[in-house]
C-alpha cells in the first residue's frame, strides 16, 4: 500500500511502521510522476513495507529525514532509522535500495 502524505508527519510514521520506503517528490516533476505507479507496484508485492510519497515542497519537516537535493529521492528507514537512499528515475535501483531493508 502507498500513503501519500497529507501533513508533515514523516517522522510520526517511521516511528509507527518497522520498515518505510518514501518517495520524495513534487506535483511539477515528471520523473516523479514516472515512478508513482512503480512504487505503487512493488508496494502491492511487499505488504509488509509501509511505501509513503512525501511532497518536498509542502512537507519541510518530513524532507529534513533525508539529503532531498534531487527529485525523485527514494529513503528507506528500519525501526525507526535511516538506512539510505537514492535519487532516481530508474526502477531496478529503487528495487535495489528497497532490497537493503527487506
Amino acid at each position: 500500500m502507498v500513503q501519500e502524505l497529507s501533513q508533515d508527519n514523516l517522522s510520526e510514521l517511521i516511528a509507527n511502521n518497522e520498515t518505510v520506503v518514501v518517495q520524495y517528490s513534487a506535483t511539477w516533476c515528471g520523473n516523479c510522476r514516472i515512478m508513482k505507479p512503480k512504487v505503487k507496484k512493488l508496494a502491492s508485492e511487499l505488504a509488509n513495507i509501509t511505501f509513503i510519497i512525501a511532497d518536498a515542497e509542502k512537507f519541510p519537516e518530513s524532507r529534513k529525514l533525508a539529503t532531498v537535493d534531487n527529485l525523485p529521492t527514494f529513503a528507506a528507514f528500519k525501526d525507526g532509522k535511516f538506512v539510505n537512499q537514492t535519487q532516481t528515475n530508474k526502477f531496478d535501483v529503487l528495487k535495489e535500495l528497497v532490497n537493503e531493508v527487506i
